[in-house]
């Protein structure tokens, strides 16, 4: 019975030492884990052990080898432990082989636990205290190594802008060509077109009534542009169902069309389904398949997204023929739905340099015509199937066709400057002439003018939405109202324009105007036009003859451009501060977008990202407090005590800089939040890269001492780069 019980705790207290040498392992693990870094500073990252490593693992898992010499493998960290270990740790075989020993070390535990443990770490700690100054010291070569790479990386960056700012054709300082002419050479690789259509997995299918369907080929692809729009709302309208099917049972076999007649009874779950997963796989792609995707992107680029121009290497911009689909439209677009049908270089017309090597067409295929035209700046053109408009391979916005065609288009507009009172005289005077065709013409300029309205396009009924414009407009769009709103002589306007975006105004106007028009509407059904002896091509005629390529486009740049330059100048002071002044700019923006109806549906993330902008600045308020608070204090305990307490005059002056601080950064998001809440509805960018003059902007940065990055980003300072380059703080536009 003695031998029993003296072997029970001979068994405990083996237990009890290799559980307390486990538990010192793993703070000892914890600890070195805390300084494993890669050499870029970064932590490592956890190791996880496959499966396999689990199962072979002894069921006895807590304990440590045997062995005198072993080790041991934990989160990425690799100890070597020595025969030479001190006694406090000692194996079970020393304990059972010597018994006093034993007896001593559960002696010592049962009485001191607390200090064996520290007194083992403090060994611990002295054992490896080499170690540690080591890895600290990697470390710190490892970070100062990145500061370095960090600030090489910096100054490469400046070099290369530097670069591209030496090798940048500046064309604006050349001579130009004769008329007509827009280059001597060009050379290109042609259009870059997407790829094949890869057929569904065997695992996923259509059905229809319930029962799977095997489609052809072309069928199964249009199938496929459908079920990857179910999320979308164009799915739910009747004219895009009506469209789509349509169009698809055009493209099954006379087997599939006998069998699939109604489009209810069609389900895309699974292609939509998977279509989802392949986003989701994408979104989760790793850096490493992000790079290689990256990478296969630019080799593309670099074949395809350059060309020769003059000699010049310029960007195209849109080299990629647009990849088969569904038509969607803008607004209540009557052919939404259509299928928009592959492009094949059997319908791509090649315009390149006679000189110059031809674009090799892809294997099997042949372009539809290969031409030498230097009047025109397209690389390659084809028609499209859906409202047959012609569409282009152009150079990119920064290139020198697109840069030079900008510049003329600005300097026209200036040019309206100087006579564009006695065009206003005129079509004043015109409002009284005998003939009606003069009258028409002489309002409908009016509206051009005052309103900036598009002049409008013929185009054939039912081809494409119902939009219009000043040439254009029909009875129905106007209400006239001899008083309204406390104002006489109201013009009520309500019509979609271009995009369908809706114009609706109420617009005072002058008493000639407003007889003009109850003239011109006299008899007439809300369907006819108002406009009845007037379009777009007679007005642009009669403006040419007053000025040399003048059109009804040009009053909208004229009127968008002027109107910048004026709104800059009464809203701008130069004793605002940066962020002021850019509030200033974005309002006078936002007076353009409005003038030119540049209206744009509220994000669908505005309200939540608005509240998360009041939360910042909620917490912005509570900093400013408590800085006010502290720079309080902080004078009381100045005045109380000696003023030439250095230390307290400091404390002083770091508590005004931080209330400063604050309230420079809580003025900065609520002006942020103005703009946000003012600008949730009207599109900016597009007055200010087609419409608006940019010598204006960069003349006022200049004279308000604003980087011109805070106004344009990198493409669009690109694309301005003559503006930039050429343009004085005394520009008058």
């Amino acid at each position: 019975m003695g031998r029993e019980k003296e072997a029970k705790e001979d068994g405990k207290t083996t237990d009890k030492v290799i559980k307390l040498s486990n538990e010192l392992a793993g703070d000892t693990a914890k600890s070195t884990k805390s300084r494993a870094k890669t050499r870029n500073g970064q932590v490592q990252k956890k190791q996880v052990k496959p499966p396999q490593a689990e199962m072979l693992k002894s069921p006895n898992s807590n304990r440590e080898p045997e062995d005198s010499d072993f080790t041991t493998k934990k989160k990425g960290v690799k100890r070597k432990l020595i025969k030479d270990e001190p006694a406090e740790a000692p194996t079970s075989d020393t304990l059972n082989s010597n018994k006093k020993r034993r007896q001593h070390l559960v002696k010592e535990e049962n009485e001191a636990p607390k200090k064996r443990t520290k007194k083992k770490a403090e060994q611990f700690i002295s054992r490896h205290g080499v170690k540690k100054e080591e890895e600290e010291q990697r470390v710190s070569k490892a970070s100062k190594k990145t500061k370095d790479e960090i600030k090489e990386a910096r100054l490469l960056k400046i070099k290369k802008k530097e670069e591209e700012e030496q090798n940048r054709w500046r064309w604006w300082e050349e001579a130009k060509y004769e008329d007509g002419v827009k280059w001597r050479f060009l050379e290109h690789k042609g259009p870059y077109f997407p790829p094949e259509y890869q057929p569904l997995p065997d695992k996923v299918h259509f059905y229809y009534n319930g029962k799977p369907v095997k489609l052809s080929l072309a069928a199964e692809e249009v199938a496929v542009f459908f079920s990857q729009m179910l999320d979308h709302e164009y799915t739910t309208k009747k004219v895009f169902q009506e469209n789509f099917f349509k169009d698809w049972r055009q493209e099954m076999t006379d087997e599939e069309r006998l069998l699939i007649r109604h489009l209810e009874k069609c389900d895309f779950g699974e292609i939509h389904a998977m279509h989802k997963a392949k986003v989701e796989e994408r979104k989760n792609m790793s850096k490493q398949d992000k790079l290689i995707l990256k990478e296969a992107n630019q080799k593309i680029i670099e074949e395809y997204g350059y060309c020769l121009l003059d000699h010049h290497k310029e960007r195209i911009g849109n080299f990629k023929i647009e990849p088969p689909g569904l038509f969607r439209g803008r607004g209540e677009h009557p052919k939404q739905g259509m299928l928009k049908k592959r492009i094949q270089p059997e319908d791509v017309i090649i315009n390149c340099s006679k000189e110059a090597s031809t674009p090799v067409a892809p294997a099997g295929h042949r372009w539809k015509e290969v031409r030498h035209d230097n009047s025109v700046t397209w690389l390659a053109s084809w028609t499209e199937n859906i409202q047959g408009a012609i569409k282009y391979v152009m150079l990119n916005a920064n290139s020198k066709l697109k840069g030079e065609k900008d510049w003329e288009k600005y300097e026209v507009a200036r040019k309206l400057k100087t006579c564009v009172d006695a065009i206003r005289k005129q079509y004043l005077t015109d409002m009284k002439s005998r003939e009606m065709r003069v009258r028409q013409r002489a309002v409908a300029l009016y509206f051009i003018d005052k309103l900036a309205l598009r002049a409008g396009n013929e185009k054939e009924e039912g081809e494409t939405a119902d939009t219009v414009g000043c040439c254009s407009l029909r009875v129905e769009h106007i209400t006239l109202h001899k008083e309204l709103d406390g104002n006489t002589c109201v013009v009520e306007f309500d019509f979609l324009g271009k995009d369908s975006i809706r114009y609706y105004n109420k617009v005072p106007v002058i008493s000639k105007v407003f007889k003009n028009l109850k003239l011109f509407m006299e008899s007439k059904d809300p369907g006819d036009e108002l406009f009845d002896r007037l379009n777009t091509t007679l007005m642009n005629k009669h403006l040419s003859a007053l000025m040399p390529g003048l059109t009804a486009k040009v009053f909208r740049t004229y009127n968008a451009s002027i109107t910048l330059q004026q709104q800059l100048k009464e809203l701008t002071s130069g004793s605002d501060n940066e962020v002021e002044k850019l509030l200033s700019y974005n309002r006078a923006n936002r007076a353009v977008a409005i003038l030119c109806n540049h209206q744009r549906a509220p994000p669908k993330t505005f309200e939540q990202s608005m509240a998360n902008l009041q939360t910042k600045i909620d917490g912005r308020k509570e900093q400013l407090a408590l800085a006010k608070t502290e720079l309080k204090q902080a004078k009381k305990d100045a005045k109380t005590k000696d003023n030439s307490d250095s230390k307290l005059t400091k404390l002083v002056e770091r508590k005004k800089a931080a209330v400063k601080r604050c309230e420079d950064q809580l003025l900065k998001l609520e002006v942020q939040a103005t703009d946000r809440e003012e600008n949730k509805q009207i599109a900016l960018g597009t007055s200010k890269l087609n419409y608006l003059d940019p010598r204006i902007s960069v003349a006022w940065c200049k004279k308000m001492g604003i980087p011109i990055e805070k106004i344009y980003n990198k493409s669009q300072r690109d694309k301005f780069a003559w503006a930039i380059e050429m343009t004085e703080e005394d520009f008058e536009f």
